[in-house]
């Protein structure tokens, strides 16, 4: 029951952060698929660093025990084909089709739809894929830090050190 109020309350806190970072908006999602407004890729850059710090620090305390998944080459592909395609045909990723919906934009139903439809159809066709596409490039569980050989805490520092100077970057340029 503690872990469902705890995904309640973070889900809460990242709609409401969604809303106020502006990347609900139809204009800032047709501003990243064009590359002329970064407000987005801002967002979600910065929602990946926290995260790795947050989750690296919870793992190194013993609070949390990470969950690698397989890195398999061919689903990570066709997923992400499949992700692309349907935010730029609607104009809305899949959180912020839900949090366009919740601000009263009915447009956002037809990605909802897309969503379920797209799991209705994967789970479908799930034992073909397991035997072919999700069997192509399967590199086992592995981490970033794993496969250089270095200190996760080393990658953290520099990926944080290249998203400020991403951001800086994106503020020189105006995006």
């Amino acid at each position: 029951m503690t872990t469902l109020l705890y995904g309640l309350i973070t889900g809460i806190l990242f709609g409401f952060l969604l809303q106020k970072g502006r990347v609900l908006r139809y204009d800032k999602q047709l501003g990243a698929l064009r590359l002329l407004d970064m407000t987005i890729v801002k967002f979600m850059v910065s929602a990946v660093l926290v995260g790795m710090v947050g989750i690296y620090l919870l793992n190194d305390l013993g609070l949390v025990k990470l969950s690698i998944k397989s890195m398999v080459v061919g689903g990570v592909v066709l997923g992400g084909l499949t992700f692309g395609i349907g935010w730029g045909l609607l104009g809305y990723c899949p959180g912020t089709s839900l949090g366009a919906l919740g601000e009263g934009r009915w447009d956002s139903i037809w990605g909802i739809l897309g969503m379920l439809c797209g799991a209705a159809i994967y789970a479908e066709a799930y034992p073909t894929m397991k035997a072919t596409v999700l069997t192509w490039g399967d590199y086992g569980k592995v981490t970033l830090p794993q496969v250089l050989g270095v200190s996760h805490w080393l990658l953290i520092a520099i990926f944080i050190v290249g998203g400020l100077v991403l951001f800086r970057w994106f503020e020189r340029k105006g995006l």
